[in-house]
């Protein structure tokens, strides 16, 4: 079950990112919530380095939403791409 979940989030977010900018935010706040929990799955059911290796490609691919939110959390106003 963990695999076929690891393979449909990273389907769902290659569609997502097919979108136009404007079409990304709703669908890619979903897949931004849902990656914590599936990390964590893979945490529990795998092991802890493979985790590891699944919260850095999250980061990775997330880098922009995640700095957006980081300024937002910091009390800052960053700009959103039209």
């Amino acid at each position: 079950m963990l695999l076929w979940a690891c393979i449909g989030w990273v389907f769902a977010s290659a569609i997502v990112a097919m979108l136009p900018m404007r079409l990304q935010y709703a669908p890619g706040i979903v897949l931004l919530g849902l990656a914590p929990l599936l990390i964590l799955w893979v945490g529990i059911d795998v092991a802890w380095w493979a985790a590891a290796l699944a919260l850095f490609a999250f980061v990775s691919m997330f880098r922009n939403p995640l700095r957006y939110f980081l300024a937002r959390a910091r009390g800052q106003t960053p700009e959103i791409p039209k």
